[in-house]
C-alpha cells in the first residue's frame, strides 16, 4: 500500500445526488464526542473500514484489511514532516488498515484508511500531527475547506481543483475516540465530488469506527443505489 495512493491519486465524482445523504446508522451512537472511546484491536480495524455493502454502486480495488505496523516500518498512511513527528504519529499506532473502490465508468475511486492507538491522548496527538500533512492545499493548490459538519471530535477537509491526478481531489482527515480516519478522492478527468457527498463518506466512516468502540460490529453504511 504505497504512500502516494492515499492523498489523491486515486479519485471520485459525486455519489449521492443533492439530499441524499441520509446514512443507514442503525444502532450507532453520535460520533461527534469521545463517548465509548476504547482501544480497538486488529480485526475491529478492519471492520471499521468501508466494504462493498458501505458504499454500493463501487467496485472494491481494494478489500479491507488491517495489519499491526512493524516498529522500523510505519504504516504508509502515516505521514509527517519531521523524525519527531513520526514519533509522535505513528510509532504509537497499534494497527492500521485501508480499504480502496473504483467506479470504472469515469475512472474515479474512492480510499479510506484508518490508524488506530491504545488511548485517546495518543490518538490526538497523531491527529495534531498529520493534518498537518495532509490539510490545507496538501490535496493540491488553491486548496478550498469542505464543511463535515460535527462529524467525529476532530476533523478537516480540503478540496482541490487540480489533484495529483490532474482533476479535482479531495483529502479529509477525522478523528473518532482512539482512531484517526482518512478518506482520499481524486479524477483524472470527472467533476468533483460534492461537498455534501464528502461529509457523507466522512459521516459514514465516523460512524462506523465509534460503532467498533462502543462494542457492536460497524454496520452504517451509504444508501443503496
Amino acid at each position: 500500500m504505497g504512500d502516494e495512493g492515499f492523498v489523491g491519486t486515486r479519485g471520485v465524482r459525486g455519489l449521492l445526488a443533492a439530499g441524499a445523504a441520509v446514512l443507514l446508522l442503525a444502532g450507532c451512537g453520535g460520533a461527534d464526542d469521545d463517548t465509548g472511546a476504547a482501544a480497538l484491536g486488529k480485526e475491529q480495524v478492519a471492520s471499521v473500514l468501508p466494504d462493498a455493502k458501505a458504499v454500493p454502486g463501487w467496485r472494491v480495488q481494494t478489500k479491507p484489511a488491517a495489519l499491526k505496523p512493524l516498529a522500523e516500518y510505519p504504516p504508509p498512511v502515516c505521514v509527517s514532516r519531521t523524525k519527531e513527528q513520526r514519533e509522535t504519529a505513528c510509532r504509537p499506532a497499534t494497527s492500521w488498515g485501508s480499504s480502496a473502490f473504483v467506479r470504472d465508468a469515469d475512472k474515479t475511486a474512492l480510499n479510506f484508511w484508518v490508524l488506530a492507538y491504545r488511548d485517546q491522548k495518543s490518538a490526538t496527538a497523531a491527529y495534531d500531527v498529520l493534518i498537518k500533512w495532509y490539510g490545507g492545499d496538501r490535496v493540491g493548490q488553491d486548496a478550498r475547506k469542505v464543511d463535515l459538519g460535527s462529524t467525529g471530535a476532530q476533523r478537516e477537509a480540503n478540496r482541490a481543483a487540480v489533484g495529483t491526478m490532474g482533476g479535482p481531489g479531495t483529502i479529509a482527515q477525522i478523528r473518532v475516540g482512539t482512531t484517526v480516519l482518512g478518506i482520499s478522492t481524486g479524477t483524472e478527468t470527472a467533476p468533483a465530488v460534492p461537498d455534501q457527498d464528502v461529509k457523507a463518506f466522512a459521516t459514514m466512516f465516523a460512524a462506523r469506527a465509534q460503532q467498533a468502540q462502543n462494542g457492536e460490529k460497524p454496520s452504517a453504511a451509504l444508501p443503496g443505489r
